[in-house]
């Protein structure tokens, strides 16, 4: 039985590769990146051949705790990346445990990560090939850190059934992945300065690490060289009741999985509660809008916006605090409004088939872009006007305050009536529901990014007073550009938002069957 799982493992991994040409050429791609980084860190570790032992130490110790605790933190937000062999599937299925839990964690070793990090873990092996000791004291730790590893991941995701099945779940977790994405520029400055500030301390962390199950087997080899047998005998018994600890909980979760498998159906909710429905004006607009805001709310399409416009303030801070100058904060108001107005250019797109209650009620189109601009300018409007006060109290250049609000504020209601315009006109590729908010859907790619650029051409073209009156300033020096700006930039966005919505409006009265045609077709 466990070698028909790893049969059956191993022609599911073959099989991802009987794709499309293009899907083949993308995964021939991050195959080639994989292969590449474990050839780095291979290479590094056979590098750490010729260092001082106890920096070969330090490293082999504090990148395997890491390893331990990726594989271990992982599967939190990647759980449903590769369910080929979920437990959940093997219910009706008479396997004894035992063997289903060897397959199942031999099987964790087939595929890209379990492969990279059973050769990197090898790779170790040149680190300590000093002496015969170090040698099998090396082979025998990574062997027990790989199988740590998987069995750990493993343990970490049969825990979190329940969670993975949950829709909620997997958007969230597709979301804060993306964080450390965004900020990982901050995230390897403040690394590397930690590094160089602590270069003494991290060898005495690397020796208090080795005797926790999260770095015990990764020192086996540099004990061993030292000639510290009974610290090398004391971590292998701490690795191995690691392991053996892993495996009891791995199969007491086990058991549970298979006997009650995560449910996911929907629950009875009691009704009468109208929400944001209830709040908001009675009419066509009002309705549009409270549908919009609960898509704002509960999308994760729409929750990516969300999250990455507060990550802004986080790096000019950071970019600020490197060069000694936090003049690019003052442009975060402009950038904010920018950015949530211009999200909503895709709104029909990110409707997809659902536009189909906007035609069969009947709605207007005046009410369908006034609904979801006013959706949009509810959540935007207050986080613009923090986003440029907010940066004057670091800068202290306040005489930039009206200047900054009224560009800020025109670039808000201009971006939002331009948006209404292009949203009904154009359809946009963008992730299906119930897909990640990041995943790239197929689609007319060359029309999308024509429209993208196109789009903010006019927009810039329709900011060109509100920006003059910037300029006139940064030359002049003088406030009074920064008044007449608050009542330009308003009072035109304001018209510029009237007119957009009024001539969005009628396009998408004029071509509404052909708008639902067209995101029909991208299902």
């Amino acid at each position: 039985m466990v070698a028909h799982l790893l049969r059956l493992k191993w022609r599911l991994l073959l099989n991802g590769f009987k794709r499309s040409p293009w899907q083949l050429v993308g995964m021939a791609l991050g195959l080639l990146y994989a292969l590449g980084m474990l050839v780095l860190l291979i290479g590094g570790l056979i590098a750490l051949r010729w260092a001082d032992p106890e920096i070969a130490h330090t490293v082999v110790v504090l990148g395997g705790a890491a390893a331990v605790l990726g594989w271990a933190i992982i599967p939190l937000v990647a759980s449903a990346a590769d369910m080929t062999l979920d437990p959940a599937r093997f219910t009706t299925f008479a396997i004894p445990p035992r063997q289903l839990l060897a397959g199942l964690a031999l099987s964790g070793f087939i595929g890209i990560p379990g492969m990279a990090t059973l050769l990197t873990a090898l790779g170790t092996v040149g680190t300590w090939w000093r002496s015969f000791p170090a040698v099998a004291g090396a082979l025998l730790g990574a062997v027990l850190g790989a199988v740590t590893c998987i069995v750990l991941s493993k343990v970490v995701t049969t825990a979190t059934a329940g969670l993975a099945s949950s829709r909620r779940f997997k958007d969230v977790s597709s979301i804060i992945v993306f964080i450390p994405l965004m900020l990982l520029g901050p995230i390897m400055v403040g690394i590397v300065d930690g590094v160089r500030g602590s270069a003494d301390y991290l060898p005495v962390l690397a020796r208090t690490v080795s005797w926790t199950p999260l770095g015990a087997a990764w020192s086996l080899g540099g004990d061993l060289e030292s000639g510290n047998v009974v610290a090398a005998g004391l971590k292998f018994l701490i690795s191995a009741a690691t392991i053996v600890g892993l495996l009891l909980c791995w199969h007491v979760l086990l058991q549970r999985a298979l006997v009650t498998p995560p449910y996911s159906g929907g629950s009875a909710k009691k009704g009468g509660k109208l929400g944001l429905f209830g709040l908001l004006p009675g009419s066509p607009a009002g309705a549009v809008a409270a549908r919009a805001l609960i898509y704002w709310l509960k999308d994760p399409r729409y929750a990516a916006s969300l999250v990455i416009v507060p990550l802004f303030p986080v790096l000019f801070f950071f970019s600020g605090s490197q060069s000694g100058s936090y003049g690019l904060l003052m442009i975060l108001g402009p950038l904010t409004a920018f950015v949530m107005a211009w999200s909503i250019c895709a709104d029909v797109s990110y409707d997809n088939t659902a536009f189909a209650l906007h035609l069969a009620a009947g709605v207007r189109g005046v009410d369908d872009r006034l609904g979801r601009a006013m959706a949009c300018l509810a959540i935007s409007l207050p986080v613009v006007l923090v986003f440029t006060v907010g940066p004057l109290f670091v800068t202290g250049e306040w005489q930039w305050l009206p200047n900054l609000l009224g560009l800020s504020l025109g670039t808000l209601f201009t971006g939002l009536g331009l948006s209404s315009v292009i949203s009904a006109r154009y359809n946009i590729a963008v992730p299906l529901p119930g897909d990640s908010p990041f995943k790239k859907p197929p689609g007319n790619v060359a029309q999308t990014l024509a429209v993208q650029a196109v789009g903010m051409g006019l927009l810039a073209l329709l900011l060109v007073p509100e920006l003059a009156l910037v300029a006139f300033q940064a030359f002049s020096g003088g406030p009074e550009a920064g008044w007449i700006n608050l009542a330009v930039g308003p009072v035109l966005g304001i018209i510029l938002f009237v007119v957009g919505v009024r001539l969005g409006g009628k396009w998408l009265d004029a071509r509404g069957p052909e708008m639902f045609a067209q995101l029909s077709v991208n299902r």
